[in-house]
């Protein structure tokens, strides 16, 4: 029997592995192949009973997880950052979750056998997007920059007080069922909210002290955040139900606050685990759905799905931008996207687990609900989204831009470049006069550290596909290269040789350095040289009447570095060390020529 549990267990993992993967291949959200497959092993297959391998276990494995996750997302909440979200975001989390909640709270009550207090509670949770399930759809749908930092944004701000709107409401059902009256509700309400606060507070201070302090060795700083998370977690739920949650956010957004207090990897971390708790959340949830509760629900199910996607979320939109500088096609995409995530299932089946421990009728009902909510939600805006983009024209352009840290002669020839084939790219740089060259030439830039914090917030990363380390400081390319791989993926970060002298103890390790730029003997100085000298980059068209060969042969004794392949699409794609693109007819090539003889030939050009 242990060995059989363990398989499972084994094979639940994996699974969740092969969702992640599969979902990152086909450029949809992951969660809805983790229902999927939750469904088959579970209420299909019969393969997974979650109650009987976690049995009591079962509520306080998902209340943690959902703490963790809350307190992944409220680590990104910096103050100093609210003033700068704009109107839009500030409605769409305030006066918006209130539109949103009501309508769908009156939706749930007449279309369903769910009784005012469920549906109000339902309501409430199903104001929650969340940045584990709206960050792959941006990266899928690829929407202008715009409309992708608000639908950010209000995922990252909404999941904490959507989840403390549905707590105080929890504690609202639960102090009703005890028959108590409105004066006992309002103290419980200011008893969860000040016990949660309080003790999430000095809880946050205390680690934030100890970090600053450096009394925590930097190998134990992630198990010492996640033993602080538990304990503030479970402390806060001993003195009062329910108050872990807002425990568990406020902690995070006073550690993140906190002057001095460096918390990179420990988000990092935090990233890293979600990740895991929302895979493994999404398959156990979803292989306890009920049927039979499901069929129950019958129509009135789809029609809550419809009302929240065409009448909850629109107007929540309109009337949160209704005095914003946004066009009327991009509110239209805005009203359109909102799926529901890990956080408005995990939140909906833990207090559905404790509303069936009290007895409240009907409870069972808030789970399959949530999951037709979350499935329908991403299967309708995931496969619909990017073609909606399209036809309102509020999408990204297709070509995919590059990100060139440094600015200088090499830097600025190459975006000169690109610029001129239709390819956007960014400049960056920290010092202000090495960009007005840059500048002058109207090319795009940004002044600053590409892996600073303003940088998260205020750099436009959204179309650009590729990061390009050309600093003449080796330590920034090397931090830019590191940063960009989570950002690009590592096949699409690379950076220059250094110099051919630097070897040995020199040299910095390959997990710091991006892929070789254009060959490991092209180095800045080589570059630079050659542009010195009067070289120029070229465009060269590959046709089946000219081929690759042919242009080699017409520059055999030019000094020539090939820098990139633009296929049909426009997609760039990088020469590096280690990879020669497949050159086609079609293709256009970008190379830096030196011409020994400008009667050279140009065929093809």
């Amino acid at each position: 029997m242990t060995s059989l549990i363990l398989l499972k267990l084994g094979l639940l993992g994996l699974i969740g592995f092969v969702c992640q993967w599969f979902a990152w291949r086909i450029k949809l959200p992951a969660i809805l192949f983790l229902l999927l497959s939750g469904i088959l092993i579970g209420p299909v297959f019969n393969f997974f009973d979650t109650d009987a391998i976690f049995g009591d276990l079962l509520l306080p494995i998902v209340s943690l997880a959902v703490a963790v996750i809350l307190f992944e997302g409220s680590l990104t909440l910096k103050m100093s950052e609210l003033h700068d979200i704009g109107s839009t975001v500030r409605n769409m989390v305030t006066v918006g979750i209130l539109v949103h909640a009501a309508i769908t709270t009156l939706a749930v009550f007449f279309l369903t056998d769910l009784n005012f207090s469920l549906s109000l509670l339902f309501g409430c949770i199903m104001v929650v997007t969340g940045p584990t399930v709206i960050v792959p759809m941006l990266k899928a749908t690829r929407l202008n920059s715009r409309i992708s930092r608000t639908l950010r944004w209000e995922g990252i701000i909404i999941d904490p007080i959507g989840a403390l709107l549905a707590v105080l409401v929890f504690e609202w059902i639960a102090s009703q069922h005890q028959g108590q009256n409105l004066s006992h509700i309002a103290s419980v309400f200011a008893a969860t909210i000040a016990i949660g606060a309080l003790i999430g507070g000095v809880l946050a201070l205390v680690l934030g002290f100890l970090l600053r302090k450096h009394w925590i060795p930097e190998y134990l700083h992630n198990f010492a955040t996640l033993a602080f998370v538990g304990i503030s977690f479970s402390l806060a739920n001993a003195l009062a139900h329910e108050s872990g949650l807002i425990a568990v956010t406020v902690m995070g957004i006073v550690l993140v606050n906190m002057p001095r207090v460096h918390i990179r990897k420990i988000l990092n971390f935090k990233e890293n685990l979600t990740t895991i708790l929302v895979s493994s959340l999404f398959i156990l949830l979803a292989a306890r759905i009920d049927f039979a509760a499901l069929w129950q629900l019958g129509i009135g199910a789809l029609a809550v799905l419809l009302v929240m996607q065409f009448i909850a979320r629109p107007a929540k939109v309109f009337l949160s931008t209704r005095r914003s500088s946004f066009s009327f096609n991009e509110k239209v995409l805005l009203a359109w996207v909102g799926p529901r995530g890990i956080v408005a299932a995990a939140v909906c089946a833990a207090f559905a687990l404790r509303l069936e421990e009290s007895g409240v009728a009907n409870a069972n009902l808030l789970v399959p609900l949530s999951f037709t909510i979350i499935i329908g939600t991403v299967l309708i805006q995931g496969t619909t989204a990017r073609h909606l983009a399209r036809w309102l024209d509020v999408a990204e352009p297709s070509t995919r831009g590059v990100l060139i840290v440094g600015s200088n002669t090499v830097s600025i020839a190459i975006a000169k470049a690109l610029k001129e084939q239709g390819v956007t790219s960014v400049i960056c740089d920290s010092w202000w006069d090495a960009l007005i060259p840059a500048r002058m030439e109207g090319l795009e830039t940004y002044y600053g550290n590409p892996v600073s914090n303003h940088a998260e917030l205020y750099l436009d990363k959204s179309g650009l596909g590729s990061a390009l380390s050309l600093s003449l400081d080796r330590e920034r390319n090397a931090t830019t290269a590191m940063h960009f791989r989570e950002e690009f993926g590592s096949k699409n970060v690379f950076s220059l040789t250094q110099t051919s002298a630097q070897t040995g103890k020199h040299e910095l390790g390959d997990h710091y350095k991006g892929r070789t730029l254009f060959g490991k003997d092209i180095t800045y100085g080589v570059l630079a040289g050659m542009l010195n000298r009067g070289a120029t980059i070229r465009k060269t068209n590959i046709t089946q009447e000219y081929s690759f060969e042919n242009w080699q042969a017409d520059n055999t004794n030019n000094k020539i570095v090939l820098l990139c392949i633009l296929d049909k699409n426009n997609q760039v794609q990088w020469v590096s060390e280690d990879t020669m693109p497949k050159i086609q007819a079609g293709c256009r090539l970008l190379y830096l020529c030196e011409a020994a003889n400008e009667q050279h030939s140009t065929a093809g050009v």
